[in-house]
């Protein structure tokens, strides 16, 4: 089996237990379960079913995936219970592994394109991490679900994309209690996470949907081409027989118009089958807390200064990309502000399309500070 159709075999199995049922994984890639009177009603089962989790399964075992009625059901079942998770990874911080050669790794992972920086120390620390899962459904002439997982790091605001995995894979095992003389980074405030979402959310669906979109468009132009040639033809016949026979002039104008009304009647039946709705849904949001290896950091550009950090961490043996403070976005370069010494990305450092002069979008938000012009 794929590692989601592990997972969510794991899943359905914890949360059917957890209602009631008496499970039994079979073989291969099943479970046997036999339902609560309750759990009948919300995932719409019988008393004794099979369910299974691959292309391979048990006789008679009904197929679960990631679409959306299994969604729905699992919705129903799960209603406002598992939304949000706290995870504390059962690590020693005393016993956790060092990464070799600390300043390779980091210049393998960090370039700056206007800043220099200095590794100051790695020590062990603790950090958080919040990881939000969304379902989204994207309607055309085609229909698109899937399922997004957005992850960050709270003491430094960097994405964990390139590791989620691995941190949901070690949320859903054993946890253990926190210890109160443990220091973490603080939460962030309901604006720090509303306009990390804004930021973050539309970029990650339309990276998902990269291929859907490209196909869409397609599509599209395709169906574009032919409409246009079709009625391209037609006002070309209409032409040569009004050439060809003048007595019929007005009456051939008359359908050129009439030809013409048709094809902008066409292009807008085009525009609806192809508009493009994109529905998003919150599902779950999981804090993971775990000890990390800290890379400590001094920045430089000009005579600023900063200090920064970024985070290894030993279960996927990886350091986390640098942040870009304004979009949260993994894409492009990365810069540093002159005000601030923001970290951004080169978009976020870009000219301003009225004064032509580059300003960073962290510093400000809403507009140019040297000419005032909106935000572009």
């Amino acid at each position: 089996m794929e590692q989601s159709e592990t997972v969510l075999k794991a899943f359905v199995k914890q949360l059917t237990e957890a209602s009631g049922a008496l499970v039994e994984e079979i073989e291969p890639n099943g479970l046997e379960i036999i339902s609560t009177q309750e759990l009948q009603q919300k995932l719409k089962l019988p008393e004794l079913t099979r369910l299974g989790f691959a292309l391979e399964r048990p006789k008679g075992a009904e197929r679960v995936g990631l679409e959306t009625e299994w969604l729905e059901r699992l919705g129903r079942l799960l209603g406002q219970k598992g939304q949000f998770l706290r995870s504390i990874v059962p690590l020693s911080i005393q016993t956790m592994q060092t990464p070799s050669n600390p300043k390779r790794i980091l210049e393998h992972n960090l370039t700056l394109q206007n800043a220099v920086y200095r590794l100051v120390k790695v020590s062990p620390a603790w950090t958080r991490y919040l990881i939000f899962i969304f379902h989204y459904t994207a309607f055309s002439d085609e229909k698109r679900d899937s399922i997004l997982r957005l992850g960050i790091n709270l003491s430094n605001g960097s994405l964990v994309d390139n590791f989620i995995e691995t941190l949901l894979r070690e949320a859903i095992q054993d946890s253990r209690l926190l210890d109160e003389s443990i220091k973490l980074p603080p939460l962030w405030t309901t604006n720090q996470l509303n306009y990390f979402l804004e930021q973050a959310l539309p970029r990650a669906i339309d990276s998902n949907l990269s291929q859907f979109l490209a196909g869409l468009k397609r599509r599209q132009e395709r169906d574009l081409a032919r409409i246009y040639d079709y009625h391209k033809q037609l006002r070309r016949e209409s032409l040569l027989r009004m050439r060809k026979q003048p007595a019929e002039t007005e009456k051939e104008q008359a359908k050129i118009q009439a030809i013409t009304r048709e094809y902008q009647a066409k292009i807008v039946d085009l525009q609806q089958k192809y508009d493009l709705r994109i529905d998003v849904e919150w599902v779950q949001t999981l804090e993971v807390i775990m000890p990390v290896q800290r890379f400590e950091l001094i920045i430089k550009r000009r005579k600023g200064e900063r200090h920064f950090h970024l985070d290894w961490n030993p279960l996927a043996k990886k350091l986390e990309s640098a942040p870009c403070e304004y979009s949260y976005s993994l894409e492009g370069k990365r810069m540093v502000c002159d005000d601030a010494l923001h970290i951004v990305s080169e978009l976020a450092h870009r000219d301003c399309s009225s004064c032509a002069k580059a300003y960073c979008r962290a510093c400000h938000l809403l507009k140019c500070p040297k000419c005032g012009k909106s935000k572009t």
